[in-house]
């Protein structure tokens, strides 16, 4: 043992040295080892730059004022409940002298550190855990700072943001350490309640208790790459199932994989993340429409005229067509600085369904789309847009968000059918589904859907319960599809063409079953390429939409809402 502890501490020191012959223009003391990589830093440069190994691209934690530094406009930052009086609920025999010790050491009163800020000339009340303070546990005093300053927000109507770093309730309190877990999270229900925007960020590590209360419940969460987030730490978990865990479990990029995160932000980005969210959270309203620049602009480009000549089942064909635009083209043509999120929150992130938020003519809009895959590793990835139920979850989080913040919903419908599969069923595609038929209906904002290619029965209709719903004229909106239409009414697929004639599937037939609003005209071998005259038409009647249906109180709005559907 001691030849094995001389050894160790040989190996230390020439591990030392080596660094220091590596570097020697580096003063004494500036030199560290990265405990990730092992590499010889510069402690100066890791600060100059983020806090990130430059070597490894490995995260350090950051101190709760130097995060604020790093996202404040400069003097800008004031600090709230900074002195809070020390308590000991349980006289836990030694508490105090640890507190006093931790104090001194870290020059913190406690774990939090909240205040008011501004970030690239956006307000907003920030709450920063710092895990040097025994692991930035929750205790009384964390708790009663964070919801203070939850609740001075909600006065002042200002968004919050809040970094987690945790190891969850702080063990010296007791049930008191639990009870702050119900307060936070009261806290920032009544400030959802009037409407204003929380952003949970969660970074390495966030677990326990503090996973199970205000960090899991933002409006939208961030998290910094690789960072360990879970309810119960990994150690816990494998001494009780008694196997290894996967590598990466539990991490980041699980939880975004798992429908838990909305996006994974890089630390150098997240001063820019944080700036565009604010900045559209402060927008709303239909000025920005009222003078009108448009992107595609009429003049420019020879409308597309309707082709009154070809079949149902030509058009069936058409609307499956491999380079037809899809979703996501949509997205990018139409719409500007779109942040796409992720996740349903409960098990998986669908790609299916891609949404998020966006700027139209200046306005900020949710938008969400079925996404078909332009090769097959995309369609793949995509499951062929056939979503499963988390994708409609996914969806519907992202109309509730809409409707908390007043924003317009604008969806692109392509699917041949939602997926079904055993785990489809597993995890309740009829629910979701009808959730959302439930949810729609009611949804206190303008929603439109627009059907750009297959509209496959109900898992179109999902997200189509809309204020209109507008059809590309070789797009196709069944009950479901021509093959399947055929097998059951007929007992034979290959009676497909015939099928799709008497079906009523078409973009001019379902117009004038009043079904649909509106019927874009389409140019001749429509591809991605030639999409101009399809995105002028499509931008002008968004516009006009908007500024149509934003002008009606909630209740007109699903009073109308409802009456459309009454009328079929």
């Amino acid at each position: 043992m001691k030849l094995q502890n001389m050894f160790k501490k040989t190996s230390k020191r020439d591990h030392y040295i080596s660094l220091r012959n590596a570097r020697p223009e580096v003063p004494e003391g500036l030199l560290r080892k990265c405990n990730k990589c092992g590499a010889a830093i510069i402690a100066e440069d890791v600060k100059n730059g983020y806090y990130i190994c430059p070597k490894c691209h490995g995260y350090f934690r950051v101190h709760a004022y130097r995060r604020v530094e790093m996202l404040a406009d400069e003097g800008s930052f004031e600090e709230w409940d900074k002195e809070m009086d020390f308590v000991n609920p349980l006289d836990f025999k030694g508490y105090e002298e640890k507190i006093k010790s931790l104090k001194e050491k870290t020059n913190l009163n406690e774990a939090v550190v909240t205040g008011k800020i501004m970030i690239n000339g956006n307000p907003a009340v920030i709450g920063v855990c710092d895990g040097r303070f025994l692991m930035a546990s929750m205790g009384w005093i964390v708790g009663e700072k964070i919801t203070r300053a939850i609740e001075r927000a909600t006065e002042e109507k200002l968004p919050v943001i809040l970094f987690a770093c945790s190891g969850g309730a702080r063990m010296q309190e007791g049930i008191v350490s639990l009870m702050q877990m119900a307060k936070t999270s009261a806290a920032l229900k009544r400030h959802s309640d009037a409407g204003q925007l929380y952003i949970s960020v969660l970074t390495d590590p966030t677990t326990g208790g503090v996973t199970a209360s205000f960090a899991m419940l933002g409006d939208i969460i961030l998290a910094e790459p690789k960072a360990l987030i879970g309810f119960a730490g990994p150690r816990v978990i494998e001494q009780t199932i008694g196997q290894k865990l996967p590598k990466g479990f539990q991490r980041s990029e699980f939880l975004l994989d798992h429908g838990f995160v909305d996006r994974i932000v890089e630390r150098e980005e997240m001063k820019d993340v944080l700036t565009q969210i604010l900045t559209m959270h402060r927008q709303s309203g239909i000025a920005a429409l009222m003078n009108r620049d448009m992107k595609w602009a009429q003049d420019g480009y020879v409308k597309a005229q309707h082709d009154d000549s070809l079949s149902a089942w030509e058009r069936v064909q058409l609307s499956r067509k491999k380079d037809r635009p899809v979703g996501t083209d949509y997205i990018d043509a139409l719409f500007t600085d779109f942040m796409e999120f992720h996740g349903d929150r409960y098990f998986k992130d669908d790609h299916a369904i891609v949404g998020g938020i966006a700027y139209f003519h200046g306005m900020p809009v949710t938008v969400i789309a079925q996404a078909k895959g332009k090769t097959t590793k995309e369609n793949l990835d995509r499951n062929f847009s056939m979503p499963s139920p988390d994708g409609y979850r996914k969806a519907l989080r992202l109309m509730k968000q809409a409707e908390k913040f007043g924003r317009p919903v604008i969806c692109f419908v392509d699917t041949p059918g939602a997926f079904c599969g055993l785990e489809a069923e597993e995890r309740g595609q009829g629910e979701a589904i009808a959730r959302n038929l439930f949810e729609l209906s009611g949804l206190k904002v303008p929603v439109l859907s627009v059907v750009i290619g297959e509209g496959g029965s109900g898992g179109a209709l999902a997200m189509a319960v809309a204020d209109e719903v507008w059809m590309l004229e070789n797009s196709i909106y069944s009950v479901l599809s021509p093959e399947g239409f055929a097998s059951i009414l007929w007992k034979d697929s290959k009676r497909a063409s015939e099928a799709a004639e008497v079906m009523k599937l078409t973009a001019p037939d379902l117009k004038s079953l009043g079904i649909v609003e509106q019927v874009i005209a389409e140019p001749e071998n429509f591809s991605d390429e030639n999409m101009e005259p399809v995105c002028a038409e499509l931008e002008t009647g968004i516009a006009d939409f908007i500024e149509k249906y934003m002008k009606l109180s909630s209740d007109e709005l699903t009073e109308k809402r409802y009456e459309r559907f009454r009328r079929m």
